[in-house]
């Protein structure tokens, strides 16, 4: 069956073969991770880490945050100098923190939000489309959500979210909170940086006619708002927009009745 452009998205973004050429990452008894055999060699240099077979093992959960500096001094990844909370499974308490640029290179699973901006309008639904500054580590001058970040250590998705909004598009927190979760995506993909297993948190927040979301923090170069239709054509037809922020377009245009049938199906049962 010939895939359709929807389904070459979400087909790139679960392109990992796991295990794969990695190693299971643990810290203590916690399946948190995997790590190409490069990162498991360079990790026999710190004490807390121990190799028994084929795992890695961090036995001191503080040592991490120091170990990814230590290994982006050495190239294997970015420093960010922003901590993320390291889970076993979402639901589950925090065995550790990482620096987010060292997320990749220990394929360990970070959290995310994205946000629907919608405006109904008398000839239709439309959609805020950001597009990413030229000067962003990952995918700069991409087409993105109006407001979508990763949750940092010691918030929750709708307190990321809140603050996101205010920084990236200057969406005031009485506004913000009437985002309703929608959604739940995960994948895991190979990428420059290295393994992203990612859980994103979607949420739709429908906003007045007369709101114009401002660029504040620099990230984002500006805002256009979109008839959806032409948003989805975009997503279909081109690789315009930033990796993720496909998956959760497509899971837009299914909830909005404009993919349907089997090939809903199809990507519904994929996401």
């Amino acid at each position: 069956m010939k895939e359709t452009g929807f389904e070459r998205h979400v087909r790139a973004c679960n392109n990992a073969v796991l295990p794969g050429e990695r190693v299971p990452f643990h810290i203590g008894d916690a399946s948190v991770g995997w790590v190409t055999v490069p990162v498991a060699e360079a990790l026999r240099d710190f004490p807390a880490v121990r190799r028994t077979g084929l795992r890695v093992t961090l036995t001191d959960p503080v040592a991490l945050p120091a170990i990814g500096r230590v290994l982006a001094d050495r190239g294997f990844c970015r420093w960010r100098g922003e901590l993320f909370d390291v889970y076993e499974r979402p639901d589950l308490p925090p065995v550790a923190q990482i620096d987010r640029g060292a997320i990749p290179a220990f394929g360990i699973r970070a959290s995310g939000i994205h946000v629907n901006g919608l405006v109904q309008r008398a000839n239709g639904l439309h959609v805020w489309v950001a597009r990413r500054a030229s000067d962003k580590l990952l995918d700069p001058g991409k087409l993105d959500h109006i407001v979508a970040g990763g949750v940092p250590s010691g918030l929750g998705p709708l307190e990321t979210l809140v603050k996101e909004a205010a920084e990236e598009a200057g969406i005031p927190p009485d506004l913000a909170q009437h985002a309703i979760p929608v959604a739940t995506i995960g994948y895991a993909m190979e990428r420059p940086e290295g393994l992203r297993r990612d859980w994103l948190y979607c949420y739709d927040l429908m906003l007045p006619e007369d709101f114009v979301p401002q660029p504040t923090d620099g990230e984002v170069a500006g805002f256009e708002l979109w008839p959806i239709g032409r948003t989805l054509e975009a997503v279909r037809d081109t690789n315009d927009f930033k990796f993720n922020v496909n998956l959760v377009m497509i899971d837009l245009f299914i909830r909005q009745g404009l993919i349907a049938g089997p090939e809903a199906e199809r990507l519904r049962a994929a996401l």
